[in-house]
């Protein structure tokens, strides 16, 4: 299992991981499909003088989707880029589990405000049917990857919701006992 799931209980654990099991397939399948729709593009158009129609129409949906199913899976893995000088300076201290508290507090309250916003939007675009904003050749409603940011956002926020409870759980002692070396 992975480490978000190592410490729920089965009955989270099991539908998280099968979640978490379809974004990795879907992003690697996203990955490849790019690859060979912009090599297919090439061919077609540099070695046959032809258009490959509207790709880049369903293919900014999958863009979407692969994004930010990917940028959930890297909150997953608690794998963003992080300047965290502040992290580094403090050590493995009570002070540093109370910034990582405060961090995590942070995030989820700026997390659950742009899935709101995000709901907002997926949502003004199903109340607008049958007059959806639509691409201009495939007519893909804009409501696709609209949904793609909902959904990359909520499991954002939900992946920090879990490790913000586990560190409330753990509690500055586990915290620092697991880092023996900080002198606090």
């Amino acid at each position: 299992m992975t480490e978000i799931v190592d410490r729920l209980p089965p009955v989270a654990a099991r539908p998280l991981l099968a979640i978490i099991t379809f974004m990795r397939l879907f992003v690697a399948a996203g990955g490849l499909l790019m690859a060979i729709t912009f090599f297919a593009v090439v061919i077609i158009r540099y070695g046959f003088s032809g258009n490959l129609f509207a790709y880049e129409e369903w293919l900014l949906a999958i863009s979407f989707w692969t994004f930010f199913l990917g940028a959930a899976l890297a909150a997953e893995k608690k794998s963003h880029v992080n300047a965290d000088i502040l992290g580094v300076v403090l050590g493995r201290s009570t002070l540093a589990w109370w910034r990582g508290l405060l961090v995590y507090i942070i995030e989820l309250v700026i997390g659950a405000y742009i899935v709101y916003w995000c709901y907002l939007a997926v949502e003004s675009e199903i109340i607008a049917y049958p007059l959806w904003e639509t691409t201009t050749a495939l007519k893909i409603p804009a409501v696709f990857p609209r949904a793609a940011i909902l959904v990359g956002f909520f499991f954002m926020a939900l992946f920090n919701a879990i490790y913000m409870i586990y560190h409330i759980i753990d509690g500055p002692s586990k915290f620092e006992a697991a880092h023996p070396e900080s002198e606090t």
